[in-house]
């Protein structure tokens, strides 16, 4: 079997063995009338995505919410088995500071919580889905596996909220901004407003309510790759951006902290549609780079964008795996030797580093050690940055050999460690202090 569909089918074969399930999507709740079903690669997105034309003023309030049922759910005495789920939307703020909705999903777990205090809530920011509206994490959690022939979506993110909810810790999930609202591209990797749709998924989990969780719960954030990316961001920016929303632990799991090395290992490799999805983003965020992305992209590269633009993981292994983005310029340069001829795209980046602040509450960053799709090296120097400003960070190399695949070699660290790093965080819910091992960073790989 070529490598693509070998790496396809395994993720299938997860996603399947959570329970795939076809339910049409329930009608949402739309009071304000302007909802539109609309379509992507041959999936209904349901009206529910589509934002109202106004609004509210606060962050994290909730805009709508509707039920949201499991594609594995089991009946039970009190309710269903894992839980009880509810789709979300709910109001940010964009990277401009400009008011945007993004969806989500929060459940409400059946297991009692037997840790200390009352029941604690995770964010959980997923990994990457993709950029087509259909990739949405809360979609995914009905559909854990989308396959009809214009798109291939696989729910890898389901394995972590599950466990998390069989230890009785509410969850809620974030899509971020632009993925499954259709009302604009989703920021692919924008530390801004990863961190923010983070931080107001919290809050609006909390105003839900059917929850259990209130002020009081404490509260974590998981996530790895895209997602590792986006808890890190938000636990260096809640004490500016959400101050309402102590942080009791994070765990950042193969954080694309410098985007520059992330976008240069990418390119080429197994995941190299990831490199269109940034452009894609970087250009929603920044117009004002439009002009630059004239001057380089020829038609090919305008047509892979457009392209990528719908797609999820599945159809970017499929259609863009290995290739180079040299076919896309018009000078035959990479998009790396783009970022360092133009200065602006420079500023751009360096704004997208994290690592520059201070991370609120201990900090959990696990990075494979022979992961080359999202460098090793530039996750290990985040946490090393951190640790130079005097923050309580547990920093877990992974230990496995390179297989020769970058996808694989950075999918395996999840899994071999995602046990471990979901044991941690339940620790500080617990209200179990975190150590530090940041003395020991001069010796560790």
């Amino acid at each position: 079997m070529p490598p693509r569909p070998r790496m396809l089918a395994a993720a299938i074969v997860a996603a399947l063995s959570l329970g795939a399930q076809a339910v049409p999507a329930a009608a949402a709740d739309n009071p304000d009338g302007d909802a539109a079903t609309t379509t992507s690669r041959g999936v209904e997105i349901p009206a529910f995505y589509t934002p109202p034309s106004e609004l509210p003023g606060a962050d994290g309030t909730l805009i709508r919410q509707e039920p949201l049922p499991l594609a594995l759910s089991l009946p039970g005495i009190d309710g269903p088995l894992p839980g009880r789920a509810t789709r979300l939307m709910y109001k940010s703020t964009d990277a401009n500071g400009e008011p945007v909705a993004v969806t989500g999903a929060y459940i409400e777990p059946a297991a009692r919580w037997r840790g200390d205090g009352p029941r604690p809530l995770v964010a959980v920011a997923p990994g990457t889905m993709g950029q087509g509206d259909q990739c949405a994490a809360s979609m995914a959690l009905e559909h854990p596996l989308r396959l009809n022939g214009q798109t291939v979506s696989v729910g890898y993110e389901d394995l972590s909220v599950y466990r998390l909810l069989l230890r009785g810790v509410a969850v809620v999930v974030t899509d971020y901004v632009g993925l499954g609202t259709t009302d604009r591209l989703h920021t692919y990797v924008n530390r801004v407003d990863g961190a923010h749709a983070v931080l107001d998924a919290v809050r609006a989990a909390r105003s839900l309510d059917s929850a259990s969780v209130t002020s009081e719960s404490r509260v974590g954030l998981f996530g790895y790759s895209q997602g590792g990316g986006a808890t890190a961001a938000a636990a260096e920016l809640q004490p500016s951006y959400a101050p309402d929303v102590p942080l009791a632990g994070t765990y950042a799991g193969a954080p694309p902290a410098d985007l520059t090395q992330v976008t240069k290992a990418i390119d080429g490799s197994d995941l190299a549609g990831a490199l269109g999805w940034s452009l894609n983003g970087f250009l929603q965020t920044e117009p004002a780079l439009r002009p630059i992305a004239d001057r380089y992209i020829n038609e090919a590269g305008q047509d892979a964008l457009k392209d990528l633009s719908t797609m999820c993981v599945g159809d970017a292994l499929f259609g863009y795996g290995g290739d180079s983005s040299t076919d896309w310029t018009k000078t035959g340069q990479s998009i790396s030797d783009v970022i360092r001829a133009e200065p602006a795209l420079q500023a751009f980046l360096a704004e997208q580093r994290i690592g520059s602040l201070k991370p609120a509450g201990p900090v959990r960053v696990a990075t494979g050690t022979s992961d080359d799709l999202v460098p090793h090296g530039q996750a290990r120097r985040l946490a090393v940055d951190w640790c130079g400003k005097g923050a309580q960070v547990t920093y877990v190399p992974v230990l496995l050999p390179g297989v020769g695949s970058g996808l694989l070699n950075h999918f395996a660290p999840l899994l071999t460690d995602q046990g471990n790093a979901i044991s941690w965080l339940t620790d500080r819910l617990s209200g179990e202090p975190a150590g530090s091992n940041c003395w020991s960073m001069p010796v560790q790989p």
